[in-house]
């Protein structure tokens, strides 16, 4: 979207740590578990808050430090400068986080992905040497 990028240090940092459900809080999610997704990425979070009308930037350099493997964060603003919100259900970053936990699943690019991966799963195959036990 195109808003003033000049005052994005003061909008709200999303990592994509925050909802992912393979992650403890210690680890740094920040929401209950069953409501979290499986590995969420940037650009999968920058598309659920466009979807849901909030001008948001990726920052692909940066990294969660308690993660600094996983690479990128999302940069959302939620409110105008007048304190009005672009989107009236989400007035917090929580309710931004369970939103976009609740999307990203049904983001077009994760559905595309699992397709391939439950039809090629084949039969199990059995394998090994039988044969006599020794005593």
């Amino acid at each position: 979207m195109d808003v003033d990028v000049q005052n994005i240090k003061k909008w709200v940092v999303f990592y994509p740590i925050y909802i992912n459900s393979k992650k403890t809080l210690a680890e740094g999610r920040r929401i209950n578990a069953s409501k979290a997704c499986e590995n969420p990425t940037c650009t999968e979070i920058y598309d659920c808050c466009t979807h849901l009308k909030l001008p948001c930037a990726i920052e692909s350099e940066k990294a969660y430090p308690r993660d600094f493997m996983q690479r990128g964060r999302v940069r959302v603003l939620l409110k105008r400068e007048d304190g009005s919100l672009y989107n009236p259900t989400i007035s917090s970053r929580k309710q931004l986080m369970l939103q976009v936990a609740e999307l990203v699943p049904r983001h077009p690019g994760r559905t595309k992905k699992q397709e391939p991966a439950s039809s090629s799963a084949t039969g199990p195959s059995k394998s090994g040497k039988g044969g006599k036990k020794k005593r």
